[in-house]
């Protein structure tokens, strides 16, 4: 059985002598550019592994003219290997420089800088035309079909290379990537690790010319990893998903490209770039198709705090959907969907076509109709129409943070009603028995006990410990009263009212 599989093997790769070596050399390089892409793509450096892949033609270039010129022989994998790593360093190490003693920003450096060095590299291979014997064309397009054993091996070495140091240092990696200050902190050598990333960068670089060339190494990279993310959460999961469409996306071009005889590198290229963008439709959480099935079964706030607060304000605690359809502004659906959401919420209960609030969503109501009742009392202050208060204070009551509306009151001196006479719910977030307020939150009939004295109502005759009952209100709101044990009335104004912390009895 064996001995089958192995003539056949044989017998296949006699007939198609480049597609084993083409196969094994995609599978290498698309692995370990869908692993270092995930860390390019999560730190948001594309464009900085684009600058290292095209320093790579200088770097390549000096290698060969070192060993041409040192040992007067053609150069071999590993010298153009560390001329590319060099070149990398150098790119790198450039852009950082200049843009720490310069105004200009580094996505414009960077475009300088790999520009630069690129052109340099083709000016030396220009001049040294004599010693240098590269093909300009396939490095730059890739000849995926032309790779040797030499370059296999090389190609071999560097996933080892990558690959392990990925998951030697994969929680280093981890930090840096999403947390650099904190990484620091924990006193790991940041600088150290980038200049790791971008050696490993550069190597997989240099191996992946040789499948799609040095312009479009940079997809190679990218792509499949951009893919992964629409699909992944985590990064332990992410690696792995990227290497895998790295390989789906290169067996799919080069299977094209033997269809259609075109060259291999592009077809690998489009056929990645074709899947990035099949799954960013059709990705199940990230992708367009899934955000927009969301924001269609979305309920509007507005929408939800709009039928809450109908529900609230009516006479009868059973409110008829009917009755809300058409008290609501929005079409029938929606308003339904909001009711429904209400009650997956546990704010509201519908029985019979009623919908009655729970007590968690008559205190959400509560809060929305203080908001709704402090801004209009607000904008009454500002100047604005009585006849457009409600109007205005309705677009503006879906601001209800409790520290914008808990503002809202306190410049407005805590008042009891609004312009139209309604009453503003009391602050029932702050006023629970047996905590600390401010005096000035309390309403008549609330009793309490004085627990601190701020210097502002030291001049009073409230003492610590004192219990005292909240009577009314008098001019106009602006004056509290409290009666004290001896049946004596303290009267305070906003400002004293505020200096005096109790503890709320009852």
């Amino acid at each position: 059985m064996g001995g089958n599989v192995y003539e056949s093997l044989v017998q296949f790769h006699q007939q198609n002598p480049h597609l084993l070596k083409a196969l094994l050399a995609g599978t290498l390089v698309s692995t370990v550019c869908g692993v270092i892409g995930c860390f390019i793509v999560l730190r948001r450096s594309s464009f900085l592994a684009d600058a290292v892949a095209h320093s790579m033609l200088a770097g390549v270039v000096c290698g060969y003219l070192f060993m041409k010129r040192v040992f007067h022989t053609e150069a071999h994998a590993p010298a153009m290997l560390i001329g590319a790593v060099l070149a990398g360093f150098l790119t790198v190490a450039m852009v950082t420089t200049v843009s720490r003693f310069s105004r200009v920003k580094e996505d414009a450096l960077i475009g300088i800088m790999y520009t630069g060095v690129f052109a340099f590299g083709g000016l030396l291979l220009s001049l040294f035309s004599k010693d240098v014997h590269i093909d300009l064309y396939h490095f730059v397009v890739g000849q995926l079909l032309g790779v040797s054993n030499a370059d296999l091996w090389m190609m071999a070495f560097v996933a080892v290379v990558v690959l392990s140091f990925v998951i030697l240092a994969f929680r280093s990696l981890q930090l840096i990537t999403f947390d650099r200050v904190m990484a620091a902190s924990l006193g790991l050598n940041v600088l150290a690790l980038d200049y790791m990333l971008t050696t490993c960068t550069s190597l997989v670089v240099v191996s992946g010319v040789h499948v799609v060339g040095v312009i479009l190494v940079v997809g190679l990279l990218i792509t499949p990893a951009a893919t992964a993310y629409l699909l992944c959460d985590r990064l332990t999961r992410m690696l792995p998903m990227a290497a895998f469409l790295g390989w789906t996306s290169f067996v799919a071009g080069y299977l094209v490209s033997e269809q259609i005889n075109v060259a291999p590198g592009s077809a690998v290229v489009v056929a990645s770039v074709a899947q990035f963008l099949l799954v960013f439709l059709l990705a199940p959480r990230y992708g367009l198709a899934a955000d927009w099935l969301r924001r269609r079964r979305a309920v509007p706030q507005q929408l939800v705090e709009d039928v809450l607060g109908c529900v609230l304000r009516s006479p009868t605690t059973e409110v008829p959907v009917r009755d809300i359809v058409n008290y609501v502004e929005g079409r029938e659906e929606r308003i339904r969907k909001a009711i429904r959401w209400l009650q997956r919420q546990e704010l509201a209960t519908v029985r019979n076509d009623h919908v009655e609030l729970t007590e968690a969503g008559v205190t959400e109501g509560r809060r929305l109709l203080r908001a709704h009742r402090l801004w209009e009392t607000y904008l009454q202050h500002l100047g604005t129409p009585v006849d457009e208060l409600h109007e205005q204070a309705h677009r503006l009551e879906h601001v209800h943070d409790e520290e914008a509306v808990d503002y809202l009151d306190d410049k407005l001196g805590h008042p009891l009603q609004d312009p139209h006479g309604s009453e503003i719910p009391e602050d029932f977030v702050h006023l629970v028995p047996g905590q600390p307020v401010k005096a000035a939150l309390l309403r008549e009939g609330h009793r309490a006990e004085v627990v601190q004295l701020d210097p502002g109502a030291r001049g009073s005759s409230l003492q610590v410990a004192m219990v005292i009952e909240t009577g009314p209100r008098e001019a106009e709101g602006t004056i509290w009263t409290f009666r004290l044990p001896d049946d004596s009335v303290v009267r305070l104004d906003h400002t004293t009212a505020d200096a005096v912390q109790v503890r709320l009895l009852d």
